[in-house]
């Protein structure tokens, strides 16, 4: 469906409503220039704004969470969960924890960030 090419951002563990709402929990994410995702598949994928400022692309196939993209912003969030592995990612902080669910604790060491 897709590749990355370069260098990819360590893991962020994203706590927003949205995020908890189109992934079922917290969302895991690297991140890479649009330049550098190749859809090699798009006619499987989907896009809706979630809101004035971004939208995010699902599979249109299976129902995957995939992309988060901010309008004008020459970045792309990718779903660390649909990388194959071994990534060589490490995880790198939590954003949104203000927003978080009450039903889970966040018991890492990571940064964690009220807003973004």
């Amino acid at each position: 469906m897709f590749e990355l090419i370069g260098e990819l951002r360590d893991v962020v563990f994203c706590h927003c409503s949205q995020c908890r709402k189109t992934s079922g929990h917290y969302w895991a994410a690297t991140q890479v220039s649009k330049g550098n995702l190749n859809l090699i598949k798009a006619t499987s994928l989907s896009w809706y704004d979630s809101s004035d400022k971004a939208r995010r692309g699902f599979c249109s196939v299976c129902g995957s969470s995939m992309f988060y993209e901010r309008k004008g912003i020459d970045k792309i969030s990718v779903s660390a969960g649909s990388l194959e592995i071994p990534t060589s990612l490490d995880r790198m902080r939590h954003i949104y924890v203000a927003s978080k669910g009450d039903y889970y604790d966040i018991s890492d060491d990571l940064p964690q960030f009220e807003e973004y």
